[in-house]
């Protein structure tokens, strides 16, 4: 295929960082290692040009580090200051539950009121918009009202946090979450969890008798397949929930045993066990290989790139490998609690919304589904054409991620003073 065909890989922060040129000026960047609540460790880097910036714009992914973001300069080029975290256990997302993860971000916006930072607006580009969501709505909830246990039921202790509440809000191509992200995704056809190579033909995405043509690589699907596909989807979504589950209950009852002091020499075993599984077959979205669905000015393609036998069947993807932890927290679309979904409407807080008009993980009607369920009346809408990540999408273009950040740079210092009495 021509070269100017290839939908460029996209997932997770791949094509996110800056240019070099940008950040060709006197500036400081400070790291510092915090512990968070929990005892646990978390980075963060600090960026400023004069040290005096009283706001600061945070950026952070649930799973990724990108401290060479591409918005970093944008913010920087407003007066403000710019911090960039990882999460505890950067480029591993096996054991990732949103609501630990909430630690992380409460440890980095502690440090910055601590800092003396007046007013902190979370930027969630991607992944990250799920996490600074889901952060807000917990912080903007009463101790006693926030999540108790995760979907694993392990207590989240969310009620002692220290949670800071942001004064302002960006999204950048946000995603619904990634449970809700992941549904979307999964290919329904597999008939048996434990072989990767198990198919149910009617419902196999990438078939010439279901509408994909495998020579183009491209996809025509009809109304009733995309429909039993969806419904499919759903219900594999419901089977690995179920899975997850009996292994945290056969776990759970061996710790109980243990405890009343009545345990097996099996039972040990068991309630010390971490169980892993494998989740294939991940990328399958239709609208990613049928342009005609949700129609945008994306190239075919999803975030993993052009060629769906390579993405879905190989080793790298998304939740390949979980926990059932960590799949009812991060990747379940019905589990999850940390879906836009559920946690927009608690943004009341002033909001810029930035969509790409080709991105091949967030599609037009996901986006006005978000933009719809904020709840803030303060909320400045735009759509700049870029993919994923704002790159060009054709030859000579000049790449939507330098608009964007036009928009953020701009937005920023016309609000600059004014969160803190509009967000309240």
């Amino acid at each position: 295929m021509a070269e100017d065909n290839k939908a460029e890989v996209t997932a997770g922060m791949r094509g996110a960082s800056w240019d070099a040129r940008l950040m060709q000026r006197p500036f400081e960047m400070v790291p510092y290692a915090l512990g968070t609540a929990d005892g646990q460790r978390t980075l963060g880097f600090l960026f400023s040009v004069t040290g005096k910036e009283k706001g600061v714009v945070c950026i952070m992914h649930p799973r990724e580090i990108a401290i060479t973001h591409y918005m970093v300069p944008a913010v920087l080029d407003a007066g403000w200051a710019c911090w960039v975290q990882a999460p505890r256990s950067p480029g591993n997302d096996l054991r990732l539950e949103h609501e630990i993860a909430l630690f992380d971000v409460a440890a980095g916006l502690n440090h910055l009121r601590a800092h003396g930072f007046e007013e902190i607006v979370l930027l969630g580009n991607s992944g990250g918009a799920g996490l600074y969501t889901f952060y807000n709505e917990q912080a903007r909830s009463a101790p006693e009202q926030r999540i108790a246990k995760t979907p694993g039921g392990r207590s989240t202790r969310l009620a002692e946090l220290q949670m800071p509440v942001p004064e302002g809000i960006v999204l950048l191509s946000p995603h619904p979450g990634q449970g809700r992200l992941l549904m979307v995704g999964l290919d329904p056809s597999v008939l048996d969890e434990q072989d990767a190579m198990s198919c149910d033909p009617a419902l196999d995405p990438f078939s010439r008798a279901n509408g994909f043509d495998a020579d183009k690589g491209v996809g025509r699907y009809t109304p009733e397949f995309v429909a039993a596909y969806g419904q499919a989807q759903r219900a594999r979504v419901e089977r690995l929930d179920a899975q997850a589950r009996r292994l945290l209950d056969a776990k759970g009852e061996a710790r109980r045993r243990l405890k009343q002091g009545s345990a097996t020499e099996q039972d040990r075993r068991v309630a010390a066990h971490a169980p892993i599984f494998q989740v294939w077959r991940t990328d399958a979205d239709l609208r990613a290989w049928d342009p005609t669905l949700d129609p945008s000015d994306r190239k075919v393609g999803s975030l993993w790139g052009r060629n769906p036998f390579v993405s879905n069947w190989g080793s790298v993807g998304f939740a390949r490998v979980v926990t059932p932890e960590s799949w009812l927290s991060t990747w379940s679309g019905i589990a999850s609690n940390a879906s836009l979904e559920r946690t927009a409407p608690a943004i009341v807080q002033p909001t810029l919304l930035i969509e790409y008009t080709g991105d091949q993980c967030t599609f037009p009607a996901d986006i006005q589904a978000i933009r719809g369920q904020i709840g803030s009346i303060d909320l400045s809408f735009e759509r700049i054409r870029g993919n994923h990540h704002g790159m060009a999408l054709a030859e000579g273009e000049r790449p939507g991620r330098e608009l964007a950040s036009e928009v953020v740079t701009r937005w920023l210092r016309e609000r600059a003073g004014q969160f803190a009495s509009a967000g309240r």
